[in-house]
């Protein structure tokens, strides 16, 4: 039983320095990663690159509303959203508006460069899961960003950064406060729904229809104060 108990107290103890540090290591870890990767790519659309605005060739194929904006604008909307954004998930500041506006961007560059042109089942889109364009797509690099993005946009980011600091100053605390309702439900379709009607207009779209129905009824089932 000593060695039962020993045991359960050294777990109990190392479980819970892990979830101490996991308050803010990996999110430091996903902010630099991301931090350069944006940073990379605006900073080579601030240069011009090698071709200079490139958006002009495929100015067609960005999902609607942003074929309908100039290339000029796009170019300059891509850059300083890549660049600013990179610095804001750097330092933690504003760090959900900083994921979803890279969240954004990401997918209509999905849309508009790295997503098959068609496909006809989910099989023969998956051959699209990869790096380099085999004519069937290559959004591997993308979504993996999205991925990398979305721990900052529902978690935010962590303890060390500026918004944990302004938050402590303002005397404002969300940290450990939870609301598991079906408002946390509706708002977490929301946040994937929208950004993968770029992409599955269909899939996307009612995730999103989803998850506003589930606000609007969590706002009528909530008693007013």
């Amino acid at each position: 039983m000593n060695i039962v108990n020993s045991s359960k107290t050294f777990w109990q103890a190392l479980v819970t320095r892990l979830n101490a540090a996991g308050t803010f290591l990996p999110q430091i870890f996903l902010r630099l990663i991301i931090f350069w990767e944006f940073w990379e790519a605006g900073k080579m659309k601030y240069d011009g690159g090698s071709e200079g605005n490139w958006f002009a060739s495929i100015h067609d194929s960005f999902p609607f509303p942003f074929n309908s904006i100039s290339a000029d604008f796009s170019w300059s909307m891509a850059m300083w959203g890549e660049m600013l954004g990179a610095f804001l998930i750097l330092f933690g500041l504003f760090t959900r508006f900083a994921a979803v506006s890279l969240i954004i961007i990401t997918v209509v560059a999905t849309a508009a460069v790295h997503w098959p042109e068609s496909y006809s089942s989910l099989s023969q889109l998956w051959e699209g899961y990869s790096i380099s364009n085999n004519g069937a797509g290559n959004y591997k690099l993308p979504l993996l960003y999205v991925i990398m993005l979305m721990p900052l946009l529902f978690g935010g980011a962590g303890k060390f950064s500026l918004d944990n600091l302004l938050a402590k100053l303002t005397h404002y605390t969300d940290s450990d406060a939870q609301n598991s309702d079906l408002g946390m439900w509706g708002l977490a379709l929301l946040a994937v729904g929208v950004p993968l009607t770029f992409v599955m207009p269909y899939f996307g779209g009612g995730l999103a229809i989803a998850g506003l129905l589930a606000l609007i009824a969590n706002k009528l089932m909530t008693p007013q104060a």
